[in-house]
């Protein structure tokens, strides 16, 4: 089972210098967040002052606010609210820039190349009772609460024992699998992040 842990993540400074991010994954797996050479990402971004947003272009982004109230995105000089918890997609090629009305917020990105790969992005609440799986292609982001995850049941070998539960942090990442698919539960909300190959 693979977690990636948010405390192991280093802040990269935004290509225009106006934040930080922290990237979850990305493939292929690039040598810097800001190199380009990935056709998708998936990341945490902190934004602590207005200002433009660096543009990608042939990308297409979906963009999440996590923490905080309210995000003022300007897309191609069109001005949208983005509450917590409500994805918005946009072109990575528009001009975009943000304004903080209700202070710092931190927002979760999903970028990926047009035409090639397309990314999902849905906010669920997480279950006690329930297990939530995460099936392969995807990732699944603690972003509040508290949760645990435990490995599925190997698909060759019904005998072997139930894996003890691991704790999850906040933004702490789970790496789906089609195999011995992880399953989460908790009490919480889960962004779980699916990115799809576009074929024709």
């Amino acid at each position: 089972m693979d977690i990636v842990r948010f405390s192991d993540i280093r802040p990269e400074p935004w290509r225009n210098g106006g934040g930080v991010t922290r990237e979850i994954a990305s493939h292929p797996k690039a040598a810097s967040a800001q190199d380009g050479a990935w056709d998708w990402r998936v990341s945490i971004a902190e934004v602590a002052t207005a200002g433009a947003f660096s543009k990608f272009p042939g990308m297409e982004r979906v963009i999440t606010v996590i923490d905080g109230e309210l995000l003022l995105l300007t897309v191609d000089g069109k001005e949208y609210p983005l509450e917590k918890y409500r994805p918005f997609r946009f072109s990575g090629d528009a001009e975009s820039g943000s304004a903080l009305p209700t202070g710092d917020i931190r927002d979760l990105n999903v970028i990926s190349r047009a035409g090639a790969f397309k990314g999902y992005t849905s906010i669920i609440e997480l279950s006690k009772k329930r297990a939530h799986p995460v099936f392969e292609g995807q990732l699944a982001v603690l972003l509040e609460g508290k949760a645990s995850v435990v490995d599925g049941a190997d698909p060759d070998d019904a005998s072997t024992p139930a894996a003890e539960p691991t704790e999850l942090g906040r933004y702490d990442t789970v790496v789906g699998s089609d195999r011995r698919t992880p399953e989460i539960l908790g009490r919480g909300f889960l962004a779980v992040i699916s990115i799809d190959r576009v074929t024709e």
